[in-house]
């Protein structure tokens, strides 16, 4: 491997690095609009929910993006086009999805559960066929992410991680939404992550607990 100055292999790992940083930016400004928003829904009555567990869903997110760069860096993991390219396809995907999402709740929009059925239930954008968009991209993303630049020990450990935290804070976010009659006629029917399959019968929704 050719790791002299001014390499190419140095230009791919410097603008991997560059990536996660700006990755790391942008959940920095997206606390902050989450904030903004927590507020506005708090003077509108919601209510912000105790979850002891959002500091581990922090901590998660922040060891993705460092671990990814130290296993790069202490790793030498090399770019391979076969499985960087469609990571980072399923990446820009994933956070077209997110944007999306962002855009669809608008104030409703938090990284915190926020008790705001009461204010409105959202079912446009991509809410129109499942319940957990942002889950859903969020957890592409992070996995994504790391096997851009061939970082696997990262994104495999961080999906496994990722799956226990995300279990507990949608059995939370669960519970508060369907206590809402209106988002139990919006949205129980439709499945959590993945669209129903045209012609599907639409059935019972999935199991809660």
């Amino acid at each position: 491997m050719n790791t002299s100055p001014g390499s190419p292999v140095d230009l791919g790992v410097a603008a991997f690095i560059a990536l996660l940083v700006a990755v790391g930016v942008a959940r920095l400004a997206e606390m902050r609009l989450s904030r903004r928003h927590q507020r506005t829904l708090a003077g509108e009555g919601a209510r912000l929910l105790p979850e002891p567990g959002f500091p581990f869903m922090v901590a998660l997110h922040t060891a993705v993006l460092v671990g990814a760069g130290v296993e790069v860096l202490v790793g030498r993991r090399p770019f391979v086009p076969a499985i960087g390219i469609p990571a980072a396809l399923v990446f820009v995907l994933a956070n077209a999805l997110r944007i999306w999402v962002i855009r669809s709740l608008a104030g409703h929009w938090n990284v915190r559960v926020v008790d705001s059925a009461s204010l409105g239930v959202v079912s446009t954008g991509p809410f129109r066929w499942i319940r957990h968009p942002n889950y859903l991209a969020v957890f592409l993303e992070l996995l994504a992410l790391p096997l851009i630049h061939g970082a696997y020990l990262t994104a495999v450990l961080g999906a496994l991680a990722h799956l226990a935290v995300l279990a507990r804070r949608i059995r939370l976010e669960e519970r508060v939404l369907e206590a809402s009659p209106t988002y139990r006629a919006a949205m129980s029917h439709k499945p959590r992550f993945l669209p129903r399959l045209p012609g599907r019968p639409m059935g019972q929704s999935e199991p809660m607990r």
